[in-house]
């Protein structure tokens, strides 16, 4: 992609839209959303490809990092359109709204044992973290909360907040250590 060959974002994005609209979904209720971020992301990614450093992390994460971020902005977006605020619905919508897309997504089998797989290691990380800092990372991570909202929503010192995050980020990179290999 950093050379200009368009075919090279069409197997980019073959290999990642499943992750990238999963995330996506996971974090916008609205359908026409999801799909005008995810476009965003990968053009992005596109127009940027050369920006990206492997000495700095994988592509994985440089492209979930894009994703997240357009997500983000989407929301601040909406939430500023709007003077009430996001209701919640327990992300049962959502996640089996980001089901549904990846298995329409794909008809290649590998990729959809890839991503059933990371799925399953993802949702067992999760699973083991407490239930505080698995809170403190969906609220911000999913839900779009800055670190300061989060305090607020759940009554506890912004300190607190951080240190919750910053653990859970550490035992899921240490958990999820070999996904990271296998994106690279």
């Amino acid at each position: 992609m950093q050379s200009g060959d368009e075919r090279a974002l069409g197997t980019f994005y073959d290999r990642w839209y499943p992750i990238v609209n999963g995330l996506v979904a996971r974090m916008l209720k609205s359908a026409d959303d999801v799909e005008d971020v995810v476009e965003e992301t990968f053009w992005q990614v596109w127009r940027q490809s050369n920006r990206f450093a492997e000495g700095r992390g994988s592509v994985q994460t440089w492209l979930l990092t894009i994703a997240r971020s357009r997500a983000l902005d989407r929301l601040r977006a909406t939430r500023r359109r709007r003077e009430d605020s996001i209701d919640e619905d327990g992300g049962e919508n959502l996640a089996s709204l980001a089901e549904a897309s990846f298995s329409t997504a794909t008809s290649d089998p590998s990729l959809a044992v890839e991503h059933n797989e990371r799925s399953r290691l993802i949702k067992a990380a999760l699973g083991e973290l407490p239930q505080e800092q698995r809170e403190a990372l969906e609220l911000g991570y999913f839900k779009g909360l800055s670190q300061s909202e989060i305090a607020e929503r759940t009554g506890q010192p912004l300190g607190t907040v951080k240190t919750r995050m910053r653990l859970a980020m550490q035992k899921l990179r240490d958990r999820l250590s070999p996904l990271r290999e296998v994106a690279r």
